[in-house]
């Protein structure tokens, strides 16, 4: 799944108008304009489109973070320079307030049944001997979860 993507199914589940989305990245003390956030949203076959970096996806997820949970003392967390799944999906289980309970709960929503053990898994230091790299169908039926639990009245998929 590419940045774009996953922030288009973000900003879909959520219902996010542009004024949200800018506000979330606002939230991590990023100015962005309208015309970027619809720029990253095009599809990639669109002349305007525009490649969405791992750093501006991890600004956005952090302004995510600091909207739904509220913004901590201090020094804000500098937006990771190389993303991987298991710290998207991390970043929104911390957004979301998610225990493993709740993540099971949506994916089950998005007709994917894994265990706690597979789950915790995906948010365990990489040098754990128990981690394992989440991969996209993980990430893409966890979107769709949250789509179906958040949008339960539309059935389109996005």
């Amino acid at each position: 799944m590419t940045n774009n993507d996953i922030l288009r199914r973000i900003r879909y589940a959520f219902d996010f108008k542009d004024s949200q989305m800018i506000a979330i990245f606002a939230a991590a003390d990023q100015t962005v304009t309208r015309a970027q956030i619809s720029d990253w949203l095009k599809k990639e076959e669109d002349p305007s489109f525009k490649k969405m970096v791992d750093t501006e996806l991890a600004l956005f997820l952090n302004g995510l973070i600091n909207t739904k949970r509220g913004k901590r003392e201090g020094e804000q967390p500098a937006p990771e320079k190389r993303l991987t799944n298991n710290m998207i999906f991390m970043k929104l289980r911390i957004a979301l307030n998610m225990k493993a309970e709740d993540i099971l709960e949506t994916m089950e929503i998005a007709n994917f049944i894994m265990s706690k053990h597979e789950l915790s898994s995906f948010f365990r230091k990489p040098d754990n001997k128990h981690y394992r790299e989440c991969k996209d169908q993980i990430l893409r039926n966890f979107l769709m979860g949250l789509q179906r639990k958040l949008r339960p009245e539309d059935t389109n998929e996005g």
